[in-house]
C-alpha cells in the first residue's frame, strides 16, 4: 500500500543485515511525459505501464549476476554456492516496491514476501502529509490510487501465494523485528 512503510522498513533492515542491498521500484518510475492520463485528467502513476519494469527486473538479475554465491533466503534454495553454509558470506537483496507482486517475471525471483497494508482512512492521512512530484491533483486518491491499490491487491490474493501480510498502523520498531526475526531464522536455516 502507498505509504504503508516499505521504505522506511527497507531502509532499517539494510542497517541490520549483513551485505544488503536495496533496490526501490520507485527509482523506475517513468517520466511524466510518459505516464498515461485518463479522461478525469489524472495520472495514471499506480499501474504497471507507468513503471520500466523490465529494467528493475534486469537491475535484479545484474545485481544478482554480480552476487553469485547468493544466498539470498528461498524456500526452495537455488544458485546456491555449498560453501554459503559454512560462511558469513550471505548477500541479501531486499526488493520493495508497491506492484511487485503483480508483475509475473519478478514472481520467480521471490524468496519471502511481505505485504504492508492500511485501512483507508491512515493510507489516505499518510498519503496527504507527503510531497509528490508531479503533486497529487484534488480526488487523485480516491479516484486513482486507493481503487488501483484495492484492484492490485485482489489480483495478488487470488494468484500469489506465500504472503507474509503486516499490519502498517503497527509500531516501526515492531514490523522491523517481525521481519528481521523472520529472516535471521531463514539464514539459520540455511546454514544447517
Amino acid at each position: 500500500v502507498t505509504n504503508g512503510g516499505k521504505t522506511t522498513l527497507s531502509e532499517k533492515l539494510k542497517k541490520m543485515l549483513p551485505n544488503c542491498d536495496i533496490i526501490s521500484q520507485d527509482d523506475f518510475f517513468k517520466p511524466e511525459s510518459e505516464v498515461e492520463t485518463d479522461e478525469r485528467g489524472f495520472k495514471l502513476y499506480d499501474v504497471l505501464d507507468a513503471l520500466y519494469m523490465d529494467e528493475m527486473v534486469k537491475s535484479i538479475h545484474n545485481w544478482m549476476n554480480s552476487h553469485t554465491c547468493s544466498a539470498v533466503v528461498t524456500e526452495e534454495p537455488q544458485n546456491t554456492c555449498d560453501s554459503v553454509k559454512n560462511t558469513e558470506d550471505v548477500f541479501i537483496l531486499i526488493v520493495e516496491g508497491f506492484l511487485l507482486y503483480n508483475y509475473e517475471p519478478l514472481n520467480e525471483l521471490w524468496n519471502r514476501r511481505y505485504f504492508l497494508t492500511l485501512p483507508y482512512e491512515e493510507c489516505k492521512r499518510r498519503r496527504s502529509t507527503r510531497v509528490y512530484q508531479p503533486a497529487d491533483t484534488p480526488g487523485y486518491f480516491d479516484g486513482h490510487v486507493w481503487p488501483m491499490y484495492l484492484k492490485y491487491k485482489n489480483e495478488l490474493e487470488e494468484n500469489t501465494s506465500n504472503i507474509v501480510y503486516l499490519d502498517g498502523t503497527k509500531p516501526q520498531e515492531e514490523l522491523l523485528s517481525c521481519v528481521y526475526s523472520d529472516i535471521i531464522q531463514e539464514l539459520k536455516k540455511l546454514r544447517e
